[in-house]
């Protein structure tokens, strides 16, 4: 399995980002980069996983979601999303995807279930929806509602292919399933010009071409919104930055009726 580990990698540079451990050099390296670009990123990037947090527990208390689907799962960062699932409802059970083997390497983080609950990780292209719909239905019920998320992830995939994979997603979830996403914005352009110099990665939506991600899904509220703006009622660490993080990233949950 070559990891690259001489060459930066995005899901190790978020994770420095979140303070974490699981990176090398040229990830410190082009992730100091674009702080030194844009240093509100590292903010952005815990605020995106509280809006993680926030969504999944309001899914699970208060939609009575027990099946969650997380696609694009990046390195394990506590509270993992089966932490808070099973935090609330212990028989939740959560499929995690990604293909990079960075990841699996991490997996078994991922599959530390409560007794009643399941995690599973599948090893796959989140483009390959069929063949990832079908492994989860191996432990998802899909006659049922499931909460599927693609946090932090569109936004490294080109034109159109978010579209076309959230088209398949959702045609196949039964009513009363939820989508979460979050994006990034032309905000960061700066930075992803440094990501992109670096990673080869990089696509940035406006408000407009994200909020079609989410089909006829109906949005809950407050709508499509900055991460820091999502139910932070629910958080009592969540901190108003004053738009210091405004048009840096964006985020939503819909639910399918």
């Amino acid at each position: 399995m070559d990891l690259r580990t001489d060459q930066p990698h995005p899901a190790r540079i978020y994770d420095f980002y979140l303070g974490g451990k699981d990176h090398f050099a040229p990830d410190r390296e082009l992730g100091q980069k674009v702080l030194e670009i844009c240093p509100q990123l590292a903010s952005g990037a815990q605020i995106n996983r509280r809006f993680l947090a926030r969504s999944v527990g309001l899914l699970a208390r208060d939609h009575g979601i027990r099946q969650f689907l997380d696609l694009g799962t990046g390195l394990p960062t506590s509270p993992n999303l089966h932490e808070v699932a099973q935090g609330v409802a212990p028989e939740a059970q959560i499929v995690y995807v990604d293909n990079d083997p960075i990841v699996l390497t991490h997996a078994r983080a991922l599959l530390t279930s409560t007794p009643e609950g399941v995690t599973q990780y599948i090893d796959g292209d989140v483009l390959d929806v069929d063949r990832i719909m079908d492994e989860a239905a191996r432990t998802l019920d899909f006659g049922r509602p499931v909460a599927v998320s693609a946090l932090a992830l569109l936004h490294f995939l080109p034109d159109p292919q978010p579209a076309e994979m959230l088209a398949e997603v959702r045609e196949r979830l039964a009513p009363g399933s939820f989508l979460s996403i979050s994006h990034a914005l032309p905000g960061l352009r700066e930075a992803a010009a440094a990501y992109q110099g670096g990673t080869g990665l990089g696509t940035l939506r406006d408000w407009d071409e994200i909020a079609p991600l989410f089909g006829d899904f109906e949005m809950l509220e407050p709508g499509l919104v900055e991460p820091h703006r999502w139910r932070p009622e629910l958080d009592p660490a969540e901190e108003d930055p004053e738009g210091a993080l405004d048009n840096m990233g964006a985020c939503g949950v819909a639910r399918k009726r």
